[in-house]
């Protein structure tokens, strides 16, 4: 949102030009959700606590666990609201990898508001049926995995679902380009192609897998939050670089348009 406007104005005042910089962008939007969670959590914690939105502790865990019970949760919310808001505003809106990056995002975290609704609701701390949360799960998994096979090989949003439906169209059997291929770590030369089918079902594992290592890493006292961190700048690291002609061809990386804004 803020990169159609600075765009519009850099003709007249030059320094909006430094909002065409992923890496300024890239600040200033986790500066702008830093500052949504310190001016409203605080206010957050204390609503949740008024409303006795509270954690079940599970019955056949550890007898110590049960002094968290009431523990205040569902502020899982406020993240969500601060990474939507940051990325409306600093993110090229245009780029065909942000929409499906709030999909799975919201996605998810819609998926996990419910379990800690009904947790709350129904004093159920087993929350949502892991199969139930499994099928919501996959459902998002697929629609990303299938969006992203298209989105990769091409370069804009226009030609993506005809693309897909070209696809349907030949008997699933369209050859896709070089940057589908699997990379062996280290070995960056060796890569192996994965089709169409391979790389959808490679996606879905991938991200279906994560949620739920995020879910089993969770604790009482959000424990999971110190791996997420490392994770998703290592995986940011990565999708700078292969958005980077330059960095992609020195690291020997597949080069992906349009990446940099993950």
């Amino acid at each position: 949102m803020l990169l159609t406007l600075a765009q519009w104005l850099q003709s007249d005042y030059g320094f909006f030009r430094v909002f065409n910089y992923i890496t300024f962008r890239a600040v200033m939007a986790t500066l702008t959700a830093l500052l949504i969670g310190l001016s409203f959590g605080p206010w957050v914690i204390r609503r949740l606590t008024i409303l006795k939105v509270g954690q079940a502790v599970r019955s056949d865990g550890p007898k110590t666990h049960l002094v968290k019970t009431g523990t205040p949760t569902m502020g899982g919310v406020l993240i969500l609201i601060g990474i939507a808001i940051s990325t409306l505003l600093w993110a090229d809106l245009s780029n065909r990898f942000i929409w499906v990056l709030l999909w799975v995002t919201l996605g998810f975290g819609m998926i996990g508001w419910v379990d800690d609704y009904r947790k709350v609701v129904y004093q159920n701390p087993e929350g949502m049926r892991s199969r139930e949360k499994y099928a919501w799960q996959s459902l998002v998994g697929i629609f990303a995995s299938v969006y992203l096979v298209f989105a990769i090989s091409d370069y804009g949003n226009s030609g993506i679902f005809s693309n897909i439906q070209q696809w349907k169209l030949s008997g699933f059997s369209v050859q896709m380009p070089n940057n589908l291929n699997l990379v062996v770590p280290f070995f960056k030369e060796i890569n192996y192609p994965l089709g169409i089918i391979g790389f959808i079902t490679l996606t879905y594992l991938v991200i279906v897998g994560s949620s739920n290592a995020v879910n089993l890493t969770d604790g009482l006292d959000g424990l999971v939050i110190m791996p997420v961190i490392l994770v998703g700048a290592a995986l940011g690291a990565f999708a700078y670089v292969t958005g980077n002609a330059i960095y992609a061809k020195y690291l020997i990386f597949p080069y992906i348009p349009g990446t940099g804004e993950f």
